[in-house]
């Protein structure tokens, strides 16, 4: 089953639950503030013939680039974000990309999902769920 074509620049219009969320991976409270004052873009390259992914997502602070095939368990190196590895799956439930990321912290990961030109992201630890909602760039 393949979903919808993410492909495209994203900008971030609003976020909700980010400073929680940022805490419940114990990431400091300076980082935090930091964090949570920056405005990403993403850029998603989606392959549906073959299924590999690129999401890249992009600030005047720091960029995390994430390389994958569908269904595929990896090793996700997260050092950028909070120093942790941990074994990630990305893969379609329905319409919404789901990913779990199997580590130290219960619970992890985020689900995008498209309606119309607004792309959905809910990230989740423990029992923290954070949103951003993102305009795709015309």
């Amino acid at each position: 089953m393949s979903g919808p074509n993410l492909s495209g620049l994203y900008h971030m219009v609003s976020q909700e639950n980010m400073d929680a969320y940022l805490a419940a991976l114990d990431i400091n409270f300076a980082l935090r503030k930091v964090v949570c004052m920056l405005k990403p873009s993403k850029q998603i390259e989606h392959d549906p013939g073959t299924g590999h992914m690129r999401i890249k997502t992009m600030t005047t602070f720091k960029n995390f680039d994430m390389d994958f095939h569908l269904g595929q368990e990896f090793t996700e190196d997260l050092g950028p974000v909070d120093g942790r590895k941990c074994q990630t799956t990305v893969d379609w439930q329905a319409d919404k990309l789901v990913c779990v990321q199997r580590g130290e912290k219960e619970g992890r990961g985020w689900t995008h999902w498209l309606e119309g030109n607004i792309l959905h992201l809910e990230m989740r630890v423990q029992d923290v769920v954070a949103r951003q909602i993102y305009k795709k760039a015309e």
